[in-house]
């Protein structure tokens, strides 16, 4: 019999054994990273699965769920303080936004030119407000728009007028909050629009300048082209980080001793963190979380496709000179 199963096993290749040296390096690299990727199942992947799901519920987090269909998404958009929040967060991001980057694209590029001295300070300075604490940021802000603070001093002296509620009134609120967003965020987009000059190659500019082309033909036919992907990068994520604007109101407005649910200064985060966390209407919370990711992505959309066109508009102007 023994004779026989050898028999049938010559000529046949060597059974390979299942863990090889390749499999047993890729296993303990895999495992090493596991960590990482378990942790972002159960803290990214899962909240944002369990939000979609929940904003068919109604649940205030002690009773049982109850299955209401899209009642929490009816109920929030008859809701007129979440359309003043939806109204607040626009108007403070694009007051924030849209002077912050242009502004941090001229700091770039004045940093980028030859006659600044003193760079690498420069750099430091600018990207300091970054990584400084927004609490901390907010109450220092909140002194110099108080009611006898900095802001209406300067406006004092410079005879402009006096007593601007900046804590309470519509539009003093929202410049406030805007000034905050500026300072913090101006040096950071400029550190990268910086890093995107960098990488433009000097040989460009010299073979315009032969050509004849002024400082202003320059940055319009060379610069902000190539730094398209840095511009959509910025515009990008600052669209994102005004739709989730939440620190800067919150503390602001919470140490006025008014709170920061009042209409001139509501949020959507705000607003879902009430409906959350003081009304505890989880469902309806869960709703406007639904509501506020479908707008950043339209709003991201939107601006990918204006930069896209503007980008196109630049490229054929340079073509056609």
């Amino acid at each position: 019999m023994s004779q026989t199963i050898v028999a049938a096993n010559v000529g046949k290749p060597p059974k390979r054994p299942f863990w090889t040296e390749r499999r047993r390096t890729a296993s303990t690299a895999y495992l090493y990273i596991s960590p990482f990727f378990i942790l972002f199942l159960i803290f990214g992947v899962y909240p944002i699965f369990f939000t979609f799901y929940l904003s068919f519920f109604k649940w205030n987090a002690i009773s049982p769920m109850k299955y209401v269909g899209f009642q929490n998404f009816a109920l929030i958009f008859e809701d007129p303080t979440f359309w003043v929040s939806l109204m607040n967060t626009i108007l403070m991001g694009i007051m924030g936004t849209v002077p912050q980057l242009i502004v941090a694209l001229l700091l770039a590029v004045a940093l980028n030119s030859a006659i600044v001295r003193f760079k690498n300070f420069f750099r430091i300075v600018y990207f300091l407000p970054n990584i400084t604490s927004i609490v901390a940021v907010t109450l220092v802000f909140s002194v110099i728009f108080s009611n006898q603070g900095m802001a209406n001093m300067l406006l004092d002296w410079l005879g402009v007028t006096t007593d601007v509620a900046w804590n309470s009134g519509w539009w003093g609120v929202k410049i406030a909050i805007a000034v905050m967003i500026f300072w913090r965020w101006t040096g950071y987009n400029a550190i990268i629009y910086l890093a995107g000059l960098q990488s433009i190659s000097p040989e460009l500019y010299e073979a315009a300048k032969i050509d004849g082309a002024n400082s202003r033909d320059a940055l319009f036919k060379i610069t902000i082209p190539l730094l398209k992907p840095f511009i959509l990068f910025t515009i990008l994520t600052s669209t994102i980080g005004s739709l989730q604007l939440f620190t800067e109101p919150f503390v602001f407005l919470g140490t006025s001793g008014t709170g920061a649910t009042r209409p001139e200064g509501i949020t959507m985060v705000i607003y879902l963190y009430r409906e959350a966390f003081t009304n505890s209407y989880f469902g309806t919370a869960a709703a406007t979380a639904v509501v506020l990711f479908l707008f950043t992505i339209i709003f991201s959309l939107i601006n990918l496709m204006i930069t896209n066109r503007l980008g196109s508009s630049g490229s054929s102007l340079g073509g056609a000179k």
